[in-house]
């Protein structure tokens, strides 16, 4: 059975930073593109980031160029998601998920975790 657990969210003020992770169980991560998404209230689910198993290559949406980083520790079976300088467009509730091939910022990911809140205040 597949769980993705994420954690690490919380309230952070403009500005500041906040690293997000995703415990994967059931799959290994090291076989698996991981990625992670977030829904804002209203808003439709966007993809942020995603690492590909094969060359660790990664793919993000061009708000969060620059200010957040996905990374993985295969040893531990958990990804990461690095968010620096936030600001009040990045509330939302983030999302792992999983999947074995395919394009890295598609929607087509079979497994999802529950997601972590993340809140900007400004």
């Amino acid at each position: 059975q597949v769980q993705l657990v994420e954690s690490g969210g919380g309230l952070v003020q403009a500005g500041g930073s906040l690293r997000l992770s995703c415990a994967a169980s059931g799959l290994p991560i090291s076989t698996y593109i991981m990625a992670w998404f977030r829904q804002a209230p209203g808003k439709d689910r966007e993809f942020v980031s995603a690492i590909s198993w094969r060359d660790s290559s990664t793919d993000y949406v061009d708000s969060v160029k620059g200010r957040f980083t996905i990374s993985r520790d295969n040893a531990k079976n958990i990804i990461y998601l690095q968010m620096n300088t936030l600001n009040d467009e990045d509330t939302a509730v983030y999302y792992c998920a999983a999947k074995r091939y395919g394009r890295l910022g598609d929607y087509a990911y079979p497994y999802w975790g529950q997601g972590t809140q993340v809140t900007v205040s400004s």
